[in-house]
């Protein structure tokens, strides 16, 4: 097929040979209506001779002149017939094909080019609003022009990670809930790093859930870099993701499935990001391997994680939602929501959060059993 010669190509109707004559108007959504059936003769005629002059169109196709003159217009509006330089009257038809592309080039330039003088004008009133919050604050410091952006995938932040990890002078803070920090895919590239930055002397916290502790990748990395100088807590519930170097610049998660992220470096938005964190580090528990604990050290890590299960089963969360917040498995979620229930006596979930309630086990210390009901068989009356 030849469009850009203007060439009829094989899905194309073969044009009109007929001196005078045009092919019938194929019916668009609503048939032809307006100008088109004109327009439609006009440019059938031009396929087959290649002349665009009015006088001449007018009267092999008995219409005015005007007309015609109106017709060609609005077909080269449409980049439908393009007409040769050297001769206005001579000319071609080019296919519907070659019009749509050439009409979609145009578009995309005046597109381009206005967004590039949004941008400009854009650019424009950021700094007129800069330099007057210059003059009305002379203490404050300019937002930076990425204050935040966001980067696409998993390629793009471990870049960025590596290049800020590098630039890092002092501490890092991390807050790693859920599976990322389970997966040996992450944990190999996350100690080079971990190692490299407590090497020169970098200071580096890291918060994650309590269920990490039974896991052996984990155990070993936590491990590694503890030895070095790291620092690690475990809680069950976090408040999410975050990786903040120097409180210079944050690292959050998109809600994408990309694995992107959101990158900060607003300080008064890094002020208050380590202000969760801080908060969250006092009241989190050292990280401890509970094998290392014997089969004591297990159990109460069990307790912990069930008492804490059973809250939030009380609250009425699902356990879609339940895994999600505690880092573990659907599957162990349901299967020790299941022992609970046996534990208590309970046929349903509500009837064991009314359990909990009336027998004071959501009121107890995270390492209360929810097994320890009162003898007298008050918990389990029906």
């Amino acid at each position: 097929m030849t469009d850009n010669l203007g060439v009829p190509g094989p899905e194309e109707p073969a044009p009109s040979t007929r001196g005078g004559g045009c092919a019938a108007l194929p019916p668009g959504p609503g048939g032809p209506n307006g100008n088109d059936a004109v327009d439609w003769q006009v440019y059938d005629h031009v396929r087959a001779h290649g002349r665009l002059d009015p006088d001449d169109l007018a009267r092999a196709l008995g219409i005015d002149p005007q007309e015609a003159r109106a017709a060609l217009a609005r077909l080269a509006e449409r980049h439908l017939v393009l007409f040769d330089p050297a001769d206005p009257q001579q000319g071609r038809a080019l296919s519907p094909r070659t019009a749509l592309t050439g009409l979609a080039a145009e578009v995309e330039a005046r597109i381009a080019a206005e967004t590039a003088a949004h941008q400009q004008r854009l650019a424009a009133l950021r700094e007129d609003i800069q330099r007057f919050t210059r003059l009305t604050h002379p203490g404050v410091p300019d937002a930076a022009p990425d204050a935040v952006t966001v980067l696409p995938d998993i390629t793009a932040v471990n870049a960025l990670l590596e290049e800020e990890a590098a630039r890092c002078r002092y501490e890092v803070i991390a807050c790693q809930p859920g599976d990322v920090s389970r997966n040996p895919a992450n944990l190999e590239p996350a100690l080079a790093r971990d190692r490299a930055l407590l090497e020169r002397g970098i200071r580096m916290r890291s918060l994650q859930q309590h269920s990490v502790r039974f896991h052996g990748p984990t155990q070993v990395y936590v491990a590694a870099a503890t030895a070095l100088g790291g620092e690690y807590r475990t809680a069950h519930e976090l408040f999410g993701r975050l990786i903040v170097f120097d409180d210079t610049v944050a690292f959050l998660p998109t809600d994408s499935t990309t694995w992107g992220a959101v990158v900060v470096r607003e300080p008064h938005l890094i002020a208050y990001l380590r202000g969760i964190f801080e908060q969250t580090w006092t009241h989190a528990t050292v990280f401890q391997d509970p094998t290392a604990l014997g089969a004591e050290g297990l159990g109460q890590a069990a307790r912990d994680i069930d008492a804490t299960l059973l809250r939030l089963l009380a609250s009425g969360l699902k356990d879609e939602t339940i895994a999600r917040r505690l880092g573990l498995s659907l599957r162990t979620v349901r299967r020790r929501v299941a022992d609970i229930l046996e534990r208590l006596g309970a046929e349903s979930r509500f009837q064991a959060a009314v359990i909990a309630t009336r027998t004071g086990l959501l009121d107890r210390p995270d390492d209360a059993d929810p097994a320890e009901l009162p003898e007298d068989g008050e918990a389990s009356d029906r």
